[in-house]
């Protein structure tokens, strides 16, 4: 299974790309691009909506900066020509959604494709569901490790370190003390009311296996059910807290 980081845009830089196609030219001409099925050239772009080509320029480039299209330099149909190719543009495969607050349904639905493509003779279907959100878990973690390489992590800078992934997989983590973090959001919301001990399980064992992988000592992701917030909150591993805290000093 892949371990990296989910490629969606957070939700500010899904805001930020579906703001840019607000103005009504700017969301014409993408419209004519997606539906080309070809790349398209400024002229053809501009000819769509009836505006310059210096102004078509200008919404274009707007829309490769919000990741919307890419541009590359091609002689249309191929033939080529004397003189500079032109400039041609493109969709990419970006997906844009935009959930306020952030939710994750596509992340439970590859852990689920996972465990059902993975499960063992030895488990049953929920069993495989946990031990797919634990590795995938255990797997961002390590490649957060190996990225930044933070050494000893222990309480305090552990949660410091995992607050990275929490925002980005939107969470919205809030330090209620120094080795607790509560999760104000559920990125799961409305499917963990469907079926709470299935998808909060996996998400507990998720957010231990991001703990494992980074090498946090002295956190664990417990069950901590609050209405209109995560399941999970991390905090202090009691077996372990003495020894933990010591290595933040």
């Amino acid at each position: 299974m892949d371990s990296a980081p989910d490629a969606r845009p957070d939700t500010a830089g899904a805001i930020d790309s579906v703001s840019v196609l607000s103005e009504d030219s700017r969301r014409r001409m993408f419209t004519f691009i997606r539906r080309a099925g070809r790349a398209v050239t400024r002229d053809e772009a501009a000819a769509s909506v009836g505006i310059s080509r210096k102004l078509a320029a200008f919404h274009l480039d707007k829309l490769v900066d919000a990741g919307l299209l890419r541009a590359r330099y091609e002689t249309p149909g191929g033939i080529r020509k004397v003189g500079r190719q032109p400039k041609v543009y493109e969709p990419t495969d970006a997906q844009i959604t935009v959930n306020i607050p952030d939710r994750r349904h596509e992340l439970l639905a590859e852990l689920l494709l996972d465990a059902v493509l993975t499960e063992g003779t030895d488990e049953n279907a929920t069993q495989a569901a946990m031990r797919s959100a634990e590795e995938r878990g255990r797997q961002l973690g390590e490649s957060a490790r190996d990225e930044t390489r933070p050494g000893r992590l222990g309480p305090e800078r552990g949660l410091t370190a995992c607050e990275r992934l929490l925002d980005q997989y939107g969470y919205e983590p809030v330090r209620e003390t120094p080795t607790r973090l509560r999760l104000r959001n559920c990125p799961f919301h409305p499917l963990a009311a469907k079926a709470p001990e299935l998808v909060c399980g996996m998400n507990q064992a998720f957010l231990s296996g991001y703990l494992h992988g980074l090498e946090v000592n002295g956190v664990q992701a417990v069950l901590a059910p609050e209405p209109g917030e995560c399941c999970v909150r991390l905090g202090p591993n009691d077996t372990d807290r003495d020894d933990a805290m010591a290595q933040d000093r």
